[in-house]
């Protein structure tokens, strides 16, 4: 027998916070390499992040049961890993018959992983009119195999009853066939312009539809015509390269079809940040208050901050002074830092600092754990990791779990402030707006200042608009004159 032992089935792991099923991006191995234990071998796509993940065990790969860009659910069987490959090629399997009790029951899940590859002449498994797992033929509704025999009345005249009730010669086996329709489509099947059945695996189906990709006007290349995604994929990108014809003199009426329109498929990240967006605008009645403050001498302090030897090599940015501000005046109004939760509010006496950033994989929300009990170099450290992490696409679900209060800061992209929602499980969200030279009333004088505008969103639930407003207004002093602030409450 094969020596199963040798052989270990690597599944999808759970990544933690309830994620139930995660997109395959990359596989770092290919099939014959030699792995490390600990070596990354795929990285992979939740609604919180994308992740490497690495090997359980150390060894040969021997079979990889999805492609890149597959959803699998956890627990998935995604590769197979020789541990032992130095033991030489694996047994051929034994004709002893082996008692059904003492095989191990493969899940459904394994079962499904397993693609064979069809014969000469024969329709691949899983295709329409091919065999399907389980040994049975995969057809469309209403067009199975007969499994009884076909009734006829006699003619008149014909052949006697004992002649007619003689049993027929065998017909030969019937080979799969795929028979033309009349009808355009099926069941809810595809079909040619000709009327025939496309042959395309469930995947495949799924794929040419969210692509916009009509299987229909395919051409496929796989076995006996079956379309692939590879087919799909390069009709998809026909179609966006296809030039333009030259508009005739005469003035034709604008087009409004599909062929002008991008379907992009909601997943992962952006559909993580749709939901909770959703539940928390209709679910935590929102206020926003705004304040314009003048930044000129926090703008100063930075500067000189920079000019530290012990500062040299640390980016220091507005943000990190924005976020010192918030981290005091949660120790002066500790009720902002709450959640609500039905019956009761639960106020934290911890603040995981939240820092909204867009990745080109959407908006996500990592957080620096405890961020009240860091020095201003450790918070600055912690603010410069935390946001090249999710630049590079290494955030984990670890880091973007456990928020209490976030900042966005929406002044890198030009604008002046905004209206945040909060994030589920917060009660306010500060937004960061440009910092600009403006006229502003210095000492009775119109003067060149930098100038910010702040915008809080909270939770009016919890926070009244006293509080939100003497919340704002300790941000907004802190950032005027850091240096009073920070004599005066420290």
């Amino acid at each position: 027998m094969i020596d199963m032992s040798r052989i270990k089935t690597f599944n999808l792991p759970d990544l933690g916070e309830g994620l139930t099923e995660g997109e395959i991006l990359a596989w770092l191995v290919k099939v014959g390499d030699t792995i490390e234990l600990n070596q990354p071998i795929v990285e992979v796509e939740t609604a919180k992040a994308a992740v490497e993940i690495p090997a359980k065990w150390a060894g040969q790969v021997q079979a990889i049961h999805h492609p890149e860009g597959t959803t699998v659910e956890v627990g998935t069987p995604i590769i197979a890993i020789d541990t032992d490959p130095g033991a030489g090629p694996l047994e051929a399997p034994s004709t002893t018959a082996t008692p059904s009790s003492d095989l191990p029951t493969p899940s459904a899940a394994s079962l499904a992983a397993v693609e064979v590859a069809p014969a000469e002449g024969m329709i691949e498994p899983g295709l329409i009119g091919g065999a399907a797992p389980g040994g049975r033929t995969a057809v469309l509704v209403g067009y199975g195999p007969r499994t009884t025999a076909a009734k006829r009345r006699p003619r008149k005249g014909g052949v006697p009853a004992q002649a007619a009730a003689a049993p027929a010669p065998a017909a030969p086996a019937p080979q799969p066939v795929v028979a033309p329709v009349a009808a355009p489509t099926r069941n809810g099947q595809a079909a040619t312009a000709t009327g025939g059945l496309v042959l395309a695996k469930p995947p495949v189906r799924k794929l040419a539809k969210d692509l916009g990709v009509d299987l229909g006007t395919v051409t496929g290349s796989g076995p006996l015509g079956s379309i692939t995604r590879e087919d799909v994929q390069q009709a998809a990108s026909s179609a966006v390269a296809e030039p333009i014809a030259t508009p005739s003199v005469t003035t034709n009426a604008a087009s409004f079809g599909t062929d002008r329109e991008q379907r992009i498929p909601v997943k992962g990240v952006r559909k993580l940040t749709a939901e909770n967006m959703s539940r928390s605008a209709f679910t935590a009645p929102h206020v926003t208050e705004f304040l314009t403050v003048d930044v000129t001498r926090a703008m100063k302090a930075l500067d000189r901050l920079r000019g530290r030897r012990e500062w040299r090599d640390v980016r220091v940015s507005p943000l990190l002074l924005v976020a010192k501000a918030v981290l005091l005046a949660v120790k002066r109004h500790p009720m902002v830092n709450s959640t609500w939760a039905g019956d009761e509010i639960v106020v934290k006496d911890y603040v995981n600092l939240g820092i909204a950033a867009a990745t080109e994989r959407g908006l996500i929300v990592p957080n620096v754990k405890d961020a009240g009990r860091l020095s201003l170099r450790e918070l600055a450290d912690a603010l410069n990791g935390l946001v090249q992490t999710a630049k590079s696409g290494r955030t984990s679900p670890a880091d973007m779990s456990g928020g209490t209060l976030t900042i966005t800061n929406v002044g890198v992209f030009g604008v002046d402030t905004g209206t945040p929602i909060l994030p589920p499980g917060e009660s306010a969200i500060l937004a960061f707006g440009a910092v600009r030279e403006m006229p502003w009333v210095h000492k009775g004088k119109v003067k060149a200042r930098q100038v910010t505008t702040l915008g809080l969103s909270f939770d009016h639930r919890i926070i009244d608009g006293e509080l939100g407003s003497k919340f704002l207004r300790d941000i907004g002093d802190f950032l005027t004159d850091p240096e009073a602030a920070l004599l005066a409450w420290t």
